[in-house]
């Protein structure tokens, strides 16, 4: 027994000492050149060749990936963490609750980094922080959402990390709220896509991200009213590279990140994300505009039952192959794949079962059975139930029994050798 202990002992050890270990730093691989790997697709219309290390461009309704450059490469995300900072606040927190800074908030207070100054003991209302947070990049903000929703920084980035693999973020991992540098701070083009589209369905995140300024009038502790004006040069109406229909997004830059990108846009009844990371001043911009422009020239939206799908102009839905999934609830879910293997939507059909008809047959009742018709028209007895319930509690209790005689005996026996060893 006591071997038994100390074995779990140090399993227990183990699994504790495993918990308390800090996440491997990412393999970032910066300076790798990808391939546009959707080019390859026969029939697909050929990317552009963007200046971004990685890139993706996805169909925000149906998930669709029409671009791929390295989508799924671990980059750091510098600012465009807030996207996540500001959807986890949002969905764990109301837009008129006030947020009084502490000085958690200092330490991003950095002259490299973007910051407000605010000071401690100074209160916005957490719409404010939302705004300022996107629009000017503020870090100190950041910070002071996280630990004003989250109760502390980690235990926000907790969250942060949670909603990550809720959708679906496989290469993604937050210890910041800021996107300040950190090998242990990461993600992917692919993950910021998918991170932008569950922000796009939330109708304060859309309000907030498509904010060209905001103003700050005076608080308790500044007397003085502040107007910011957005970075992201896709959305800036004044800026060389607005875009028609752009919904705003998020900037970011370090120097480990180069400039990174993340973009939604609505045209023609489509909504696409375009995110490009880990390129030069204003290549991004460029990179954005041509994906966007690649997106809306090549693709359709197609409706097809309980869903959407989008194919390269010039195709139809029936060119394309399905796969039935059958649900629980007699709906069928159908996967649209263009090529026979690439996925381009989905949609639902719901499947209406038909109540038989009670059979014209009279049905007995008798005492000792009761009659139950099925959905198909088959008929089984209570008594029927009732007899192989009984059966099976029967069998039960005869093993029960049949164990504690053997127990009994071999006890008896081991006792009964025990006497005759003594005798002798």
């Amino acid at each position: 027994m006591k071997r038994i202990y100390r074995a779990l002992a140090v399993m227990l050890g183990i699994l504790l000492l495993a918990g308390g270990m800090p996440v491997q730093a990412a393999q970032v691989n910066n300076g790798t050149v990808y391939s546009v790997s959707t080019n390859e697709i026969a029939g697909w219309p050929q990317g552009p060749d963007i200046y971004g290390e990685t890139a993706v461009l996805m169909d925000a309704d149906t998930g669709t990936i029409l671009y791929n450059k390295g989508m799924d490469e671990l980059r750091y995300p510098a600012s465009t963490t807030k996207l996540m900072t500001l959807l986890v606040a949002l969905e764990n927190s109301s837009l008129d609750e006030q947020v009084t800074f502490t000085e958690t908030c200092l330490a991003d207070q950095t002259p490299d980094s973007g910051n407000i100054g605010m000071q401690v003991g100074e209160v916005l209302s957490l719409e404010q922080c939302l705004l300022v947070m996107i629009i000017q990049s503020a870090n100190d903000v950041a910070t002071q959402v996280a630990e004003h929703v989250g109760g502390s920084v980690d235990a926000f980035c907790e969250m942060m990390n949670q909603k990550a693999a809720q959708l679906g973020c496989t290469n993604t991992h937050f210890v910041n709220a800021s996107g300040m540098p950190d090998e242990n701070h990461y993600t992917t083009a692919h993950d910021l896509a998918l991170i932008m589209q569950a922000g796009l369905k939330n109708e304060d995140f859309r309000n907030i991200i498509a904010a060209e300024s905001c103003t700050i009038g005076p608080t308790n502790m500044n007397s003085e009213a502040r107007t910011f004006t957005t970075h992201h040069p896709l959305l800036a109406s004044s800026a060389p590279e607005h875009y028609d229909g752009c919904l705003g997004g998020k900037t970011g830059n370090t120097i480990a990140s180069g400039h990174t990108i993340v973009t939604g846009a609505e045209r023609n009844g489509m909504t696409l994300i375009a995110v490009a990371m880990r390129a030069e001043l204003g290549q991004v911009a460029q990179d954005s505009i041509q994906l966007f422009d690649y997106g809306f020239n090549n693709f359709q939206k197609v409706e097809v039952p309980g869903g959407s799908v989008v194919i390269p102009n010039g195709n139809t839905v029936d060119q394309l192959t399905t796969v039935e999934t059958a649900a629980q609830d007699a709906s069928v879910t159908l996967d649209y794949y263009y090529n026979e293997n690439y996925y381009v939507g989905s949609g639902v059909e719901e499947t209406v079962t038909e109540t038989p008809s009670p059979t014209q047959e009279a049905v007995t009742v008798t005492p000792e059975a009761t009659v139950t018709l099925e959905a198909d028209g088959s008929q089984e007895t209570q008594e029927t139930d009732d007899s192989v319930f009984r059966t099976a509690v029967l069998v039960l209790v005869v093993l029960i029994v049949l164990a504690l005689i053997v127990t009994v005996v071999s006890a008896v026996r081991k006792k009964s050798r025990k006497k005759k060893k003594r005798k002798n």
